[in-house]
């Protein structure tokens, strides 16, 4: 959409083009009419910037008064996310909500997974063991129909235990909680998601 320029010159120029003509209406010298028309061309002028900026407003890729408003009506600040660290991407996902179109194949986790920063991540599903299944299936109860496991190569904030921690700390911890937040948004509904690390 191209945006037009105005300067309060050419509101001036304008308004005086729209004066009737006759002597009561003098466009020259220090006439009242010659006085008044610059400020209100003044005041067309701003009005027309604003309109301008409000082009640059409505697109959520440059908007910056109306970004807070963008974040509303799609559901940011989003909970499994760290607070974002500039404007830019603030936009960047307000943009990525908008332009979400979501979906349940393996492709679509496994490129869900790359765009946060997870590349080479796999996805595994599991099966229930039938009578026709290979002799060296596992032999998984009927829940696992609906399992499946995202492996991601990076190693999940794994912390060990050290001799200086407390007597009830776990021997070893790890996870990403943002991430497996992610994955739960958008995983099926009756599917049970498994996350491993460093896989």
């Amino acid at each position: 959409m191209g945006v037009i320029q105005a300067s309060a010159d050419d509101y001036t120029q304008q308004l005086t083009q729209l004066l009737p003509t006759g002597p009561a209406w003098p466009r020259e010298g220090d006439s009242p009419s010659a006085r008044v028309l610059p400020a209100v061309a003044n005041g067309l002028a701003d009005l027309h910037k604003r309109l301008n900026q409000l082009i640059e407003e409505a697109d959520a890729r440059t908007t910056s008064e109306l970004l807070e408003d963008f974040e509303r009506v799609v559901g940011l600040p989003d909970p499994c996310l760290d607070p974002p660290a500039s404007t830019a991407e603030r936009r960047r996902r307000v943009v990525q909500r908008l332009t979400y179109q979501g979906g349940q194949s393996i492709a679509f986790f496994v490129g869900l997974l790359e765009v946060l920063g997870y590349p080479g991540a796999t996805v595994k599903e599991y099966r229930p063991f039938r009578a026709n299944s290979k002799c060296n299936a596992p032999l998984n109860q009927g829940g696992w129909r609906f399992g499946w496991t995202v492996n991601v190569p990076a190693s999940g904030n794994v912390r060990v235990m050290t001799c200086t921690g407390r007597c009830n700390d776990p021997l070893r911890t790890w996870g990403n909680p943002g991430l497996e937040c992610l994955l739960a948004v958008h995983k099926p509904a009756h599917t049970r998601l498994l996350v491993g690390y460093g896989v």
